[in-house]
C-alpha cells in the first residue's frame, strides 16, 4: 500500500512492518524522544518476569522488548505478525525463540503462560478485543497481563500539544529517520484514534480479565495497563 489507513488488513499491516524492520528501533528512539527506553524499563518492572516463568512478548518486532524481559531469566518467546521483524529478530538475538504468529490466533494451547506483555502493538491488531481474549486464553490461572500502549494525555493543553506533534513534527522527523514515513503516518493515525485509558481497562474487564489498572507514563502520551486472570485457588 502507499499510504497506510486505519482499516488494519492484517497483510496490509505486516507488510507495512517488513518495510521498517530493519531500521524500527533507531526510528522509535528518535520519534520519542529518548523515552522509548524509559517506557521499556517501565513494563519489563511491570511485568516482573522470574526465572522459571514462561513470558509471551506479542508485537515483539526486533526483540528489545523481549531481550529486556529475558534478562531476568524467565522463557520469553516474542511473536510478530511480520515476517521481516521475525527475521530482523533472529539476526539481532539469535538466544531468544521469535515465532512469527497472529494476535487474534495465538499458536499456544491454553494456560501456557505466566506472563503476557504487548507493547505499542494493540492499536495495529484487527480486532483488538479478539487478541485480549487470546491472551487471557493463554494465560494460566492468576496469570498477568501487561500493554503498553501510546494513550491520551488527561489534561487537554498537553493533549493539544501533543496532538499537534503527532500532526506536524513526527511526520518531518519520520520522513527523515525512517525508510517508509507512509508506514509511520499510519502510526500516528492510529495513535489518534485509538480509545482513552477507561476504554481499554473496560475492554480488560470484559475479556475477563480482574485488578485491572493502568498508570500514566509521560502524562499520559503512553499507559500501561495491567490485570490478571482469575485464580483458580481463590475462593
Amino acid at each position: 500500500m502507499t499510504r497506510a489507513d486505519l482499516s488494519k488488513s492484517p497483510r496490509d499491516v505486516a507488510a507495512m512492518f517488513d518495510g521498517v524492520a530493519r531500521g524500527y528501533d533507531r526510528t522509535n528512539a528518535v520519534l520519542s524522544v529518548g523515552n522509548a527506553a524509559l517506557w521499556r524499563i517501565a513494563t519489563v518492572r511491570a511485568v516482573d518476569p522470574q526465572k522459571g516463568e514462561r513470558v509471551l512478548d506479542i508485537a515483539a518486532g526486533t526483540g528489545t522488548s523481549s531481550a529486556a524481559l529475558a534478562k531476568s531469566g524467565a522463557e520469553v518467546i516474542a511473536l510478530d505478525f511480520s515476517p521481516g521483524m521475525v527475521e530482523e529478530g533472529r539476526k539481532r538475538h539469535p538466544d531468544l525463540m521469535f515465532v512469527q504468529g497472529d494476535a487474534e490466533k495465538l499458536p499456544f494451547a491454553d494456560g501456557e503462560f505466566d506472563a503476557v506483555t504487548i507493547s505499542f502493538g494493540l492499536r495495529n491488531v484487527q480486532h483488538p478485543q479478539v487478541a485480549l481474549a487470546e491472551m487471557h486464553r493463554v494465560l494460566k490461572p492468576g496469570g498477568r497481563v501487561v500493554i503498553c500502549e501510546f494513550s491520551r494525555p488527561p489534561l487537554g493543553v498537553l493533549r493539544a500539544g501533543y496532538h499537534a506533534y503527532l500532526r506536524h513534527v513526527m511526520p518531518l522527523i519520520a520522513g527523515a529517520a525512517s525508510s517508509n514515513p507512509d508506514a509511520y503516518t499510519y502510526l500516528f493515525e492510529s495513535i489518534r484514534e485509538w480509545p482513552a485509558q477507561p476504554e481499554l481497562a473496560q475492554w480488560l474487564r470484559e475479556a475477563g480479565f480482574e485488578r485491572v489498572g493502568y498508570r500514566n507514563l509521560t502524562f499520559g502520551v503512553v499507559a500501561l495497563h495491567r490485570g490478571r486472570t482469575p485464580d483458580s485457588t481463590a475462593h
